[in-house]
């Protein structure tokens, strides 16, 4: 009986830490009923029925699915991860074209001088034709 009451204790207390760390991470426009002190306060003085209070009546629901807007379509827009941000992944594919780009032409310069001093050192002249570029 006593292990039952031990783990009654940590399934509220575990409760009491999840809705404080809700409430306290919610944005203000999220928050129903009554400002955050007076939400924190009740969790900290009555944590299980304080808990299943915000939980029930002090947050507004999450919206319907992961990929639901959380925002009115009128309303202020939240910015979007870096991964499903379009322009921020057409930044970075046209930064990698350009460094690739870069690292190409390097090596082509590299390749170029070693070979023209692989043909002094054998005699032949360097080459003096425009080489096209790719």
């Amino acid at each position: 009986m006593a292990r039952l009451y031990v783990l009654l204790f940590l399934v509220q207390i575990a409760l009491a830490v999840l809705a404080l760390i809700s409430c306290l991470s919610a944005e203000e426009g999220a928050i129903r009923g009554l400002p955050r002190i007076a939400w924190v306060l009740i969790i900290l003085f009555f944590p299980l029925v304080g808990s299943i209070a915000w939980f029930l009546a002090g947050r507004q629901r999450p919206a319907a699915g992961p990929g639901a807007p959380r925002s009115a379509p009128g309303g202020p827009r939240r910015p979007l991860a870096p991964d499903d941000d379009p322009e921020f992944l057409d930044s970075l594919a046209e930064r990698t074209r350009r460094q690739d780009a870069e690292l190409f032409r390097r090596w082509e310069e590299d390749l170029r001088r070693r070979e023209d001093d692989l043909r002094r050192r054998e005699g032949d002249p360097p080459r003096e034709e425009k080489r096209p570029e790719v």
